[in-house]
């Protein structure tokens, strides 16, 4: 069984927020996957589902972030799961729009919502690290993360949930390779071949000449787009 926990904050007036990515990731893979209806418990909201063969059930704390820990750990020990059973979507300053990573345990990079889940559950959950991008300067991040995604990243942001629910399956199934592969290829699809063969280094030994064709323009679309999520 896993647990899939999406970060935002509750009410319609965060909805739209960038700070709430992660319930709209949930969102998504509820209304594409057919979950059951979201209903009240452990302080936030859940959806019971599958994906694949694992039983999943999604949950959107609603204390606020910064006391998301606070649902996460009571979910858990209903449950009875691990801290390597959950996880985590949110939303990731160090991260351009659009690009998604997974991470397993390290800091929480000052993130309000990671930083309550630290201190109720420790930080060995794996996360989806949604990048949202960086105002620029940290002054600005307070207001950046609760204002609205713009109407110009509208497009992104579809393809990246998309992608999400496309490889949630993946995910739940343990391989987050897979999933970063849906991922990719919502957001940077590749384009059709031309037929035109990759460029070559001869005489090169093995390890050299697979390096420079990953690094050649002429490297397929697919490999570099694997490449950009590696």
């Amino acid at each position: 069984m896993r647990l899939f926990v999406g970060l935002g904050n509750p009410g319609s007036k965060y909805a739209h927020n960038r700070h709430n990515i992660g319930f709209m990731a949930l969102d998504r893979i509820a209304d594409d996957h057919g979950f059951a209806p979201w209903r009240g418990k452990f302080q936030g909201s859940i959806s019971e589902g599958r994906l694949g063969s694992e039983k999943v059930v999604l949950l959107k704390p609603e204390t606020f972030m910064n006391l998301s820990g606070q649902s996460v750990g009571a979910a858990m020990r209903f449950y009875k799961l691990e801290p390597g059973d959950v996880t985590v979507f949110h939303d990731e300053l160090d991260l351009a729009p659009g690009k998604v990573r997974i991470k397993v345990g390290g800091g929480h990079a000052g993130h309000n919502g990671l930083r309550s889940i630290h201190q109720h559950i420790g930080p060995e959950y794996e996360r989806v690290r949604m990048g949202i991008g960086h105002p620029g300067h940290k002054d600005r991040v307070s207001g950046y993360v609760l204002s609205d995604f713009a109407k110009a990243e509208a497009d992104w942001l579809d393809d990246v949930l998309r992608g999400c629910s496309d490889g949630a399956a993946a995910l739940a199934g343990g391989d987050p390779a897979r999933f970063s592969n849906a991922v990719a290829l919502r957001v940077a699809p590749p384009r059709p071949s031309t037929g035109s063969k990759p460029k070559q280094v001869s005489n090169a030994p093995t390890g050299v000449q697979a390096k420079a064709e990953e690094d050649s323009p002429s490297a397929s679309p697919l490999q570099r787009l694997m490449d950009r999520f590696k």
